[in-house]
């Protein structure tokens, strides 16, 4: 299908006051937004416009009753100096569940992957080139419906905005095991990338970093012993050879890394497991010797190798070397800058 999106550049680009070369995400914003309304049941007048602020109305009914979703995706440089993205069709239909799971309309999915490619291509000169940075890119939806009142809205703004990014850890980080607060329950909207998940993350990740770990190691609801994410990350743990990741049982985010570690293991001849795992069995195998590595995966971190899981009751220390966490890192950044083939068909070139 053919999109009309108009476009309006800004006059001169802002793109020279910035290191790219030394950047932190989430500092620094790209000159143009991605804009559409949801209004009257449909999405129109899909746009790229210069990026500004937002008018609200103070009643709009993201700001009371959080409808708001987002999802994180990363644009490269390709050897021939083309913008590149990773995987945007899953990207557009884990929006759409979150949409679902949210009361929200869903966006169409070719239209998200056509917003994605023109943004982005119109942008490239911002994506850094140093090996692990990228331009990250934020989609977001959210109900700018002035209402007070406890319904699903009828109006809603879709927006693309994008930020320069480095490397977010250039180390192996400690995690802490969570006992008293939780994510997410099976039912309720941890499996949905909803912002109010991440609202609730906020006070015991303080806690966590104050007590001089990275990360919160979120465990179950019940008797905190099944291990769910890792702060913003899904979490891969090597026992004996052997892969397991927590599977996607309701209250697990599906991640767009996720999903491709476990493609590339396995392409690799290694055995991936998806089921429920438990700190109990982790720490047993750090006794027994059997416990070889730990990652972590997320479209802002890449590859986060894991030191240590810790709290004022355990500790449990990983091996120094990571040698299938350095293996799938170096793998994935070089597919998505082209450095090998991608034989997975991940990347999507920008127009």
């Amino acid at each position: 299908m053919v999109f009309d999106i108009k476009i309006n550049k800004v006059t001169t680009s802002r793109v020279n006051q910035v290191d790219l070369d030394n950047v932190t995400m989430g500092f620094n914003f790209t000159d143009h937004m991605f804009v559409c309304d949801f209004q009257n049941g449909e999405w129109h007048n899909p746009r790229i416009e210069p990026l500004e602020l937002i008018p609200t109305h103070p009643a709009a009914m993201a700001l009371h009753y959080g409808q708001a979703i987002f999802e994180g995706m990363k644009a490269t440089m390709g050897k021939e100096g083309n913008a590149l993205l990773f995987r945007p069709d899953e990207n557009a239909k884990r929006l759409n569940h979150s949409a679902d799971r949210m009361g929200m309309p869903t966006f169409p999915e070719d239209l998200f992957v056509e917003a994605l490619k023109q943004f982005t291509a119109l942008e490239k000169n911002w994506i850094p080139t140093s090996i692990g940075s990228a331009l990250y890119l934020r989609p977001f939806m959210y109900a700018d419906e002035a209402f007070i009142g406890m319904r699903a809205a009828t109006s809603f703004k879709f927006i693309v905005m994008a930020s320069p990014a480095g490397p977010m850890y250039s180390r192996k980080i400690k995690l802490y095991a969570e006992k008293k607060y939780v994510r997410a329950v099976n039912g309720g909207t941890g499996e949905a990338k909803a912002a109010g998940n991440y609202a609730a993350a906020i006070r015991p990740t303080e806690y966590a970093k104050a007590k001089g770990y990275d990360q919160v190691l979120w465990l179950d609801p019940y008797n905190f012993e099944y291990i769910q994410e890792v702060g913003t990350m899904n979490i891969f743990i090597k026992i004996e050879g052997k892969f397991i990741t927590p599977d996607l049982s309701g209250s697990i985010l599906s991640g767009i890394t996720r999903m491709s570690v476990i493609d590339l293991l396995r392409s690799k001849g290694y055995e991936v497991t998806e089921r429920p795992i438990t700190i109990s069995e982790i720490l047993e195998a750090s006794q027994k010797g059997t416990l070889q590595e730990a990652f972590g995966t997320g479209t802002a971190v890449g590859i986060a190798m894991i030191d240590e899981i810790g709290n004022n009751d355990l500790s449990i220390k990983f091996p120094e070397t990571n040698p299938v966490s350095v293996l799938v890192n170096d793998i994935l950044n070089a597919i998505k800058v082209q450095d090998i083939k991608d034989e997975f068909g991940w990347i999507v070139e920008a127009k």
